[in-house]
């Protein structure tokens, strides 16, 4: 199972399905059943969601991977199938997902927070996978679209330990402990700890 999952799934991930958060039907807009095929889609997006929040998530999986080929260019349709993959451990399964809902970066494009879950959810699968350029390389790119995600860091620290550099990786997270902890001790010593994260070798 790819470590970017909780208990429902992967860490981020989108709304209700068919709520319009991004991504729509890849029928044509002008044509007479444009609606009603869109329709169609939204209902039976929302369906398999639905099942992959009941537990059921092998239906879930098979009702998305057969959206999924109906319509090859919704990002949304995607990032859900790459998920259904995911809860299920079928990490290498979900990859060409994942990248498929990627691709699409306008108009028809994922949301904002689906983009962040959906990066996310590669990164971290492409790590589990045994990939780890790749990781770093997809992490990275994410954190440059949304700087202010811990998790992303989070997730590059640990990709980063895996392709051996274990100061930058050390430096993230300590950067990271001290941005946010809550912990009265390390909010006492946040600077301190700020300033040595720069620099792990440094001595008097």
């Amino acid at each position: 199972m790819s470590d970017s999952q909780n208990d429902e799934g992967p860490v981020r991930g989108s709304g209700s399905a068919g709520s319009g958060s991004g991504s729509g039907s890849d029928a044509d807009p002008d044509s007479s059943d444009g609606h009603v095929r869109a329709g169609e889609r939204d209902g039976l997006l929302a369906a398999a969601v639905g099942l992959r929040e009941q537990g059921r998530q092998e239906e879930a999986r098979e009702r998305l991977v057969a959206l999924a080929a109906r319509h090859p260019h919704d990002a949304e349709v995607a990032y859900q199938t790459a998920w259904a993959h995911d809860v299920l451990g079928l990490e290498a399964e979900a990859v060409p997902y994942y990248e498929r809902a990627l691709k699409v970066t306008t108009g028809e494009g994922l949301s904002e927070e689906d983009r962040r879950g959906a990066l996310l959810g590669l990164g971290s699968t492409f790590r589990v996978l045994g990939r780890y350029e790749e990781a770093v390389t997809t992490l990275r790119g994410a954190i440059e679209e949304f700087p202010d995600d811990g998790a992303l860091r989070a997730f590059l620290a640990m990709a980063l330990y895996n392709t051996g550099e274990h100061h930058e990786s050390t430096r993230l997270l300590l950067r990271l402990v001290a941005a946010t902890s809550e912990d009265p001790g390390v909010r006492t010593y946040r600077r301190a700890i700020e300033h040595y994260a720069e620099d792990l070798d440094e001595t008097v």
